[in-house]
C-alpha cells in the first residue's frame, strides 16, 4: 500500500505572516550592509549642491529676465 504523505503546506496565514518575517529579518541584514558617508563628505556634497542651486536659479532668472525684455520689445512694436 501507498503511503500517504503528511507533508502538509501549511495555511495560507501561517505562510502569510511566515513571509512578513522574512522581509523584515532580510531588510535588516541589507540595513547592516550600508555603507554611512562621513560627515565631512556630506557637508562637502551639500555645499555643491547649494552652489549648483544658486547657479542654475540664476540662470533661469537670466533667461527669464531676457525673454521679458525680448517679449516687450515684439509687444511694443505691435503698437
Amino acid at each position: 500500500m501507498a503511503e500517504k504523505s503528511t507533508d502538509k503546506k501549511p495555511n495560507g496565514f501561517v505562510r502569510f505572516f511566515k513571509g512578513i518575517g522574512k522581509f523584515f529579518r532580510d531588510g535588516k541584514t541589507e540595513i547592516k550592509k550600508i555603507i554611512w558617508p562621513k560627515p565631512k563628505a556630506v557637508f562637502k556634497n551639500m555645499g555643491v549642491v547649494l552652489l549648483l542651486i544658486v547657479i542654475i536659479g540664476l540662470f533661469v532668472f537670466g533667461l527669464d529676465i531676457g525673454l521679458m525684455n525680448l517679449l516687450g520689445l515684439f509687444m511694443h512694436v505691435a503698437n
